[in-house]
């Protein structure tokens, strides 16, 4: 005769702590957590780390808080040249559109003023966009001048911009190009305002200044960049069609914002050099708007149009 179970004995399946399930999947048993947040998880949502396994919440999260690596002058790290073939791409893409509407050339080039039409158009009549979209157009036209122009400038952006973007960063490298764009369209509109002035050609000198900058800074032989320069500038002076303007601009804005750049101390750097890009867009608009007072002083009024 079986004598009765003990009362106070534990039976089997009764008294026991069910198996950790997992955090994702709670119809999945498992005896392995985290090893950082240690909530346990399953096979498929566990990853190998360093020490043991982390679920895919820690991963994600480390990866948010991992910092990026700096550029030698503060730009985030880029193994490529993204920016740079967007640039080449726009500036292809808008030259076949102007080959299509050759009126794009006009509406969009540099060009301060034109007191021979009434009413004046161009920067002084508050087309300030032409200060940029001009570098993004060839001169209008499909003579050899554009063809050359836009050939050389996409040459020489694919030659030199790749490194430069490299050095800088991204969007250095592109407030570089930008900005001696701009400063290239400055110097046209106070030495040549009512003519018309287009091509990539100042922002290419900024991008030929950064070049010595860096060279310089980095202790590297400027000799190169110096001869490229020099014989651009001697073509730049003795072809007439070349707005020499545009190229000196660009070339003066261009290496000086890169030197602000690469030469700001490590201690509060990204601040020194916002300062120091947005000093410049001050000193930009200050230029523009005496130039407009300037140049609108010489016209007279005639029945609120400018002549």
């Amino acid at each position: 005769m079986a004598n009765p179970p003990d009362q106070g004995q534990a039976q089997p399946g009764q008294g026991q702590a069910a198996p950790p399930v997992c955090y994702r999947h709670p119809g999945r048993p498992t005896y392995v957590s985290c090893v950082r947040c240690g909530k346990p998880a399953c096979p498929d949502c566990l990853r190998p780390a360093a020490v043991g396994h982390q679920c895919l919440d820690c991963i994600r999260s480390g990866n948010q808080t991992v910092r990026r690596p700096a550029g030698r002058f503060g730009g985030a790290v880029t193994r490529d040249a993204r920016v740079t073939w967007t640039l080449l791409g726009l500036n292809i893409v808008l030259y076949l559109i102007e080959l299509a509407h050759a009126q794009l050339g006009y509406d969009w080039a540099m060009i301060g003023a034109f007191p021979q039409r009434a009413p004046v158009f161009g920067v002084a009549a508050g087309q300030w966009y032409r200060l940029i979209t001009s570098a993004f157009l060839p001169p209008p036209g499909v003579g050899y001048l554009g063809f050359l122009d836009i050939a050389f400038n996409m040459w020489a952006l694919f030659v030199v911009g790749p490194a430069i973007e490299r050095a800088l960063g991204s969007i250095r490298y592109l407030t570089v190009y930008l900005i001696s764009a701009v400063g290239g369209s400055i110097l046209v509109y106070y030495l040549v305002p009512s003519e018309l002035a287009a091509g990539a050609s100042g922002a290419i000198f900024g991008l030929f200044g950064a070049w010595f900058v860096l060279a310089k800074r980095l202790r590297a032989d400027a000799r190169p960049v110096v001869l490229l320069i020099a014989i651009n500038l001697a073509l730049s002076f003795s072809v007439p069609q070349i707005a020499w303007q545009a190229h000196v601009g660009g070339l003066i804005a261009g290496g000086l914002l890169t030197a602000a750049f690469a030469y700001a101390p490590r201690k509060n750097r990204t601040a020194i050099q916002v300062a120091a890009t947005l000093a410049m867009l001050a000193v930009f608009v200050v230029s523009v708007l005496v130039r407009n007072h300037l140049l609108l002083g010489t016209y007279t009024f005639y029945q609120g149009r400018l002549f």
